[in-house]
């Protein structure tokens, strides 16, 4: 006999938890905490909801809606979602705003000490050097004598552990989980990944959702401890681990990570465009696989030339450094020795000379961006009637 399923109530309670979980990728917080959700009842194991948008034209409509559905479709008992979309009045668009101020104000709350820096490696696609350039980056900074953090945030393609050759598993201490660590030159690692959870040939097969949520925990639940430097391995591409960062840690300081090719350029341009509409900071780009020198000293430009300057023109950022093509780095990566604490390798120099650079980035804010959702055209518009307002105000009082 099969067991009954939730009640509604407590299926409309775990679905109003779920859609916490949904976020607004241009407001940057839920769409429960937002105000969004106008209304949610369930029946016979199929959610009902209504989410109320700010404009009519809302280009984030069918994200919002695909959100929802996966969101609530994971939960056990819920047999069918329905979702419709309404348009908010202005007294729904004025407490939308005032909560999205409040939310901007207000980060969520990480073990990762405010005087650390935040750095998150990303690129627009797989197969681009992006792993080797942040397990090395970490390396190069903590061979210096700093403690620096690495979190590698692919959860699906999780590769930190076989990069430093760990097979540890994590534990936990206090109610905190406690980073696997180990010593890099002077300095010290400390690492934080799925692969310390399970084993390295198991498929993590987890939705949005699940991604999201492993990543906050490894920012809220882990004993971090003193860090100087802390550098995120983001998954590649501008899912919902990369916008849920963006919300998480709005400090944080992407490094877009390309090829030579123009191809990965104009990919790697979308990682950046994502990383602003988020209001996160573009500190720079990192060119991999820049070029092959063979035993005669004749370099060979094998994935083009000019991609990591081109897009750093374009995005008007640094071209922090370039990294040729070397087989030590995917030898190193399979053995678990980055090249960067290699003393004979030719790449020691090169990270410990990124690494140098990277930290002499200014930590200045992005630039405006341009007005593209309706989010932010609603922004500009409450901006722009309440500064007319103080002005009238202002008229009056002086006459």
């Amino acid at each position: 006999m099969a067991s009954p399923g939730p009640d509604q109530s407590s299926l409309e309670l775990a679905a109003l938890g779920a859609l916490r979980q949904v976020v607004d990728p241009e407001l940057g917080d839920d769409i429960v905490e937002l105000g969004m959700v106008r209304s949610l009842r369930c029946t016979d194991g199929v959610v009902h909801v209504e989410v109320a948008l700010t404009t009519a034209g809302c280009p984030l409509r069918r994200e919002l809606q695909e959100g929802v559905e996966q969101a609530l479709a994971a939960l056990p008992g819920v047999r069918g979602v329905v979702v419709t979309t309404g348009l908010m009045d202005g007294a729904e668009r004025a407490a939308l705003m005032s909560r999205a101020r409040r939310a901007a104000q207000r980060p969520v709350p990480t073990e990762v000490p405010d005087s650390a820096r935040i750095f998150a490696v990303g690129s627009g696609k797989g197969g681009v050097g992006k792993s080797s350039i942040a397990v090395n980056l970490a390396a190069a900074l903590a061979a210096e004598g700093r403690v620096v953090g690495l979190l590698d945030a692919d959860i699906w393609g999780f590769s930190v552990p076989r990069m430093l050759g760990i097979e540890e598993r994590l534990e936990a201490r206090g109610g905190r989980i406690v980073p696997v660590q180990r010593p890099a030159g002077a300095g010290t690692l400390r690492a934080i990944s799925m692969g310390f959870l399970s084993g390295e040939g198991e498929a993590i097969m987890w939705r949005g959702l699940m991604l999201n949520r492993a990543v906050q925990h490894f920012l809220e639940d882990v004993a971090w401890g003193a860090l100087d430097v802390l550098v995120i391995d983001l998954p590649p591409g501008t899912g919902d681990v990369s916008m849920g960062l963006a919300r998480m840690l709005p400090r944080a300081e992407l490094l877009v990570v390309t090829t030579p090719a123009l191809a990965a350029q104009m990919v790697a341009g979308r990682a950046a465009d994502m990383a602003r509409r988020g209001h996160l900071h573009v500190a720079g780009v990192i060119e991999s696989m820049s070029g092959f020198v063979c035993e005669h000293g004749t370099r060979h430009a094998l994935f083009g030339e000019g991609g990591g300057e081109r897009l750093a023109a374009e995005l008007g950022v640094p071209l922090v450094g370039s990294v040729p093509l070397h087989h030590s780095v995917a030898a190193g990566g399979d053995a678990g020795s980055p090249v960067a604490l290699d003393a004979s390798s030719p790449l020691a120099p090169v990270f410990a000379g990124l690494a140098t650079r990277v930290l002499a980035l200014p930590q200045a804010p992005a630039p405006p961006l341009p007005v593209h959702g309706c989010g932010a055209r609603l922004l500009e518009q409450v901006e722009a009637a309440l500064a007319a307002r103080d002005g009238d105000a202002r008229e009056l009082a002086a006459g």
